[in-house]
């Protein structure tokens, strides 16, 4: 989870040092991938997919999925602290709500590799 938080992160705080707005032309794109803080993001994201990989090859997606949300909790945390975004207070209820059906499912017994149908 920590890949995709400081991936997020990096790629975020480097899109907002960049000297140029990224719109419509693909080369603001390409020149924005040279800042070594949009690189690191993007590396730290690719490396994030191949453990997410790594964890459906492990478990259920419907165990994985609720379980890796907890990104979106920290993500919101490192936006708000290192960012400075403002996050309504709608905001963060929603983040909460997330943070509470993560512990849900979390808590819950992982069936892999089991029938979908059997109890």
């Amino acid at each position: 989870m920590l890949f995709n938080v400081f991936g997020n992160f990096l790629l975020a705080w480097g899109m907002r040092h960049t000297a140029e707005v990224v719109g419509i032309n693909p080369l603001g794109y390409l020149r924005a991938m040279w800042s070594p803080y949009v690189a690191g993001g993007i590396v730290l994201l690719i490396l994030w997919l191949l453990t997410r990989m790594t964890l459906l090859s492990w478990a259920d997606l419907s165990f994985v999925l609720p379980l890796t949300s907890v990104g979106y909790i920290l993500s919101a945390v490192f936006g708000n602290v290192f960012l400075n975004e403002s996050i309504s207070a709608i905001h963060w209820t929603g983040t909460i709500l997330i943070f509470a059906g993560t512990a849900l499912v979390g808590g819950t017994e992982q069936r892999t590799g089991g029938d979908a149908n059997s109890a």
